[in-house]
């Protein structure tokens, strides 16, 4: 019988073949493809970009849609209410001037915290409110451009005509914009490279600030679909041309406020406005708001209130009180309907940032006027 001198043989065998070796042949588990890296998209801009921007929710579900799952939205920014799901990252600071983030060096901080890929671009709108040449405004444009490539050579930048201006108390930001836009095309031609390429979207044309937007500048959700489809080729187009790198993103504070001489984007021209509950909020539904002051001048300064909905259930509207200290004054505000009745302020959503799931955020600011040093005063929130 050689049944006992075989095993004993076969045995010895095994005993001589690494272990390594053996544990690949019994139980090398089958190989799996690494999932995709996501193009990470960072929205630049100001508040027609953040506050809320609901044109970045439209994108974002778009691409979706259409099969671009591997897409990151990014910024330093969280999402506002938009009344849908959303990657709503992004770097839209209300308020801001592209020539003050250019100055101020703002763009390198933002930057080195989310590693964008590709950069969709909407800014000077405020510029444009306080009467810059177009001149200067491309030169902060071409500033922000090199701090992009100088994070990734390789940034693909997609530069917005902006879209028309009709505010109330400006009657010349209208023929302003006309006059930045007509420069964009010509600036981004000598500024384009290969390896960084920069496409125009023209935001502008088609574009009615009496049918698309609610008060001359900010646009409504009909001018928030005509910005996202704009957006959408030239997007696509970029992400078929992004090799993805691999950096996690983060969500630091930003690195500075904009300067004193920043014009807010949204002076109230009446919007419509939600109502204060005249009874005891709906079961789930509650907020809270906290107040800062985000910029500090001689006489004046800049604040801004973040609203949070912290019930379970989505609120409908709120509604923000505090008492002023003694010498403050708000001169603007934006993204909310504001009255003051001596030092009492009240203020509340409008139409479009009222409504916010659970933990969802929207923010209003203001200017305002001080003697000594500006303080921040306690805020409380009423949802409805």
């Amino acid at each position: 019988m050689l049944r006992r001198p075989f095993l004993s043989a076969l045995l010895a065998a095994f005993a001589a073949v690494p272990l390594t070796l053996l544990v690949g042949l019994v139980a090398t588990p089958a190989a799996h493809p690494a999932a995709a890296t996501p193009v990470r998209v960072m929205p630049l801009g100001d508040s027609i970009t953040g506050s809320p921007g609901c044109w970045r929710s439209l994108l974002w579900n778009r691409l979706q849609s259409t099969g671009h799952t591997d897409v990151d939205f990014v910024g330093t920014l969280g999402p506002q209410g938009c009344g849908q799901p959303y990657d709503g990252d992004n770097e839209g600071h209300g308020g801001y001037l592209v020539t003050n983030v250019a100055n101020q060096n703002l763009l390198p901080g933002w930057l080195a915290a989310t590693r964008p890929d590709v950069v969709l671009m909407h800014f000077g709108t405020n510029d444009v409110w306080s009467n810059i040449p177009p001149a200067t405004i491309l030169t902060a444009y071409s500033k922000l451009v090199d701090q992009m490539r100088a994070s990734n050579p390789a940034m693909r930048i997609i530069v917005a005509k902006i879209i028309p201006m009709a505010p109330s108390s400006c009657a010349e930001c209208g023929q302003r914009a006309v006059a930045l836009n007509a420069v964009i095309d010509g600036w981004a031609a000598g500024k384009t490279t290969t390896a960084s390429p920069i496409v125009v979207v023209d935001q502008w044309t088609g574009f009615s600030t009496t049918t698309d937007t609610y008060d001359g500048v900010h646009p409504n959700a009909a001018g928030d679909q005509k910005m996202s489809d704009r957006w959408y080729p030239a997007l696509v187009a970029a992400l078929g041309g992004v090799t993805p790198t691999s950096t996690p993103t983060g969500s630091p504070t930003p690195t500075g406020p904009p300067s004193p001489t920043a014009s807010p984007t949204v002076p109230p021209t009446g919007s419509p406005t939600v109502d204060p509950p005249t009874t005891s909020p709906p079961a789930g539904v509650a907020c809270t708001a906290s107040f800062r002051i985000t910029n500090q001048w001689q006489g004046g300064h800049q604040g801004e209130v973040t609203v949070r909905s912290t019930g379970t259930a989505r609120t409908t509207g709120w509604r923000v009180s505090f008492t002023l200290p003694a010498g403050q004054q708000i001169t603007q505000t934006w993204n909310a309907d504001l009255t003051q009745t001596g030092s009492a302020v009240t203020a509340r959503n409008v139409n479009w940032n009222g409504a916010l799931a659970p933990a969802a955020e929207a923010t209003f600011g203001f200017l305002g006027t001080n003697t000594g040093t500006a303080t921040a005063p306690t805020a409380t929130c009423t949802a409805s």
